[in-house]
């Protein structure tokens, strides 16, 4: 039943009708101009293999004596450690970090002798690699040939010793499994949101985050565009204005995920007493299936009509739980308005999201929102990952993008959870099947979507 009623509120909020927003006046705002980000480090193409664009029948076939991973952990709660002598001196310790870190990422490049090897090169220089994604934030593999179907991506991963969960957005439906039964989630390359750039991020909610990751490249953009993007969150920490980062320190940040524009602009009467049964309905029934902490809302964003979904107030600081290096842990450059409006963006607006400072939902100035973009485009490292190569991430230091791309594009991905069982408390070890039916209805209705909605 709550699955059929979230179903019908996204279907309301959806642009073919239904809950749509009535017009309450004039428009008087000009929309901005937008402009594709750039990037600090812009690597070159290697080009192996020219014109060779594979089948998801050819890469996505898995090796049936492999056990099965359905119902995989639930991703880990995020694991906060955010208190720092002040701003400044953060920034100082995050300098230091960046020092020491050398390469970001760290390339690894396969040989002819290394490729004859196989996952037994993997096992053999397990500890070396995962120490080297602790050390420099993300390992860039490439040019190996095991990783170039499901089957040898997933024998890396298991090789290096990594444990599998849930997405912890998993419900959200933003990715559906591209191999459920190897743990790989397909990576954002739905047609309807290729002309969509993904801005930086962690793999996080203000509850649950991923503490690793696997990024493969079956398919490169058969057309154009499409580089994976990352930023060293020490490192965007260390080059932001202190002046930036002591407002949202000291408020914290909130991230409105979602909109449903409604008619219900009234709050007195019986469109108010509406109103509010509406509220009430989504924050009971439908809020819990997306295993976050979120608030509905009426108009943060000042909007008539609009409700709107808000997690809990989150420090944009934290401290790596293993190094205990200070990084920049916020998503402000994915999720605010302002940027996402001088961009280029495809989601339908009620997947839209924006970010407010402290717990009263103050907006963000828009000085401050262009600091957040010129420090973190300034870092990005822009991946032309080509098939084979994968991107192994530490979520907890290193931030992940995509550009927009053309033609047909098939990357993927599977997260990690913690080695040490005690921070995996909280995360159950088989999945809550309602998960499952969440991602399966809201991808269906993104599938939907027109290719170049």
């Amino acid at each position: 039943m709550r699955a059929l009623v979230s179903y019908l509120l996204l279907l309301a909020a959806a642009p073919c009708g239904g809950l749509r927003m009535v017009a309450t006046g004039p428009q008087v705002n000009v929309a901005p101009q937008r402009t594709r980000p750039g990037a600090g480090v812009i690597p070159e193409w290697a080009n192996r293999g020219p014109g060779r664009c594979p089948e998801p029948s050819q890469f996505l076939s898995s090796d049936q004596d492999s056990a099965d991973l359905s119902g995989l952990r639930e991703c880990p709660l995020t694991r906060w450690d955010s208190e720092v002598p002040s701003v400044k001196a953060a920034q100082e310790e995050a300098r230091r970090a960046v020092k020491a870190r050398g390469a970001f990422p760290l390339e690894m490049n396969a040989d002819s002798a290394t490729n004859a090897a196989g996952v037994e090169y993997f096992r053999q220089n397990k500890d070396a690699i995962r120490a080297a994604m602790k050390k420099h934030g993300c390992v860039w593999l490439r040019g190996f040939e095991l990783m170039q179907d499901v089957k040898g991506y997933r024998q890396m991963w298991e090789a290096l010793g990594l444990l599998p969960c849930l997405d912890p957005i998993h419900s959200s439906g933003l990715r559906k499994f591209a191999s459920e039964r190897d743990g790989c989630y397909e990576e954002v390359n739905k047609p309807s949101l290729r002309g969509h750039y993904i801005g930086l991020h962690q793999e996080s909610t203000a509850k649950r985050t991923a503490a690793a990751a696997a990024f493969v490249c079956f398919k490169r953009a058969t057309e154009e565009g499409g580089r994976f993007t990352i930023a060293d969150g020490a490192e965007i920490l260390a080059d932001m204005k202190t002046d930036t980062l002591e407002r949202l320190y000291e408020d914290g940040v909130r991230i409105s995920v979602s909109n449903l524009d409604t008619p219900f602009t009234q709050e007195e009467g019986v469109v108010g007493a509406v109103r509010g049964a509406f509220k009430g309905l989504v924050q009971t029934a439908v809020a819990p299936k997306f295993d976050m902490d979120l608030e509905m809302i009426w108009e943060a964003d000042g909007k008539p009509g609009r409700l709107q979904a808000v997690e809990d107030c989150e420090p944009p600081i934290n401290r790596h739980p293993e190094t205990g290096v200070p990084v920049w842990f916020c998503n402000a450059h994915n999720h605010l308005r302002y940027l996402r409006d001088r961009r280029p963006c495809g989601v339908p607006e009620v997947g839209m999201t924006d970010v407010f400072r402290g717990p009263s939902l103050e907006k963000i100035s828009d000085e401050d929102a262009d600091e957040i973009k010129r420090v973190s485009e300034k870092n990005i490292v822009a991946l032309p990952m080509e098939p084979g190569d994968v991107l192994l991430i530490d979520n907890y230091r290193a931030l992940h993008g995509r550009e927009t791309f053309k033609g047909d594009r098939f990357h993927a991905v599977t997260w990690f959870s913690w080695d040490n069982p005690e921070w995996r408390v909280g995360a159950e070890e088989g999945s809550d099947d309602s998960k499952d039916v969440m991602n399966k209805i809201v991808n269906k209705y993104l599938d939907w979507l027109p290719k170049d909605f």
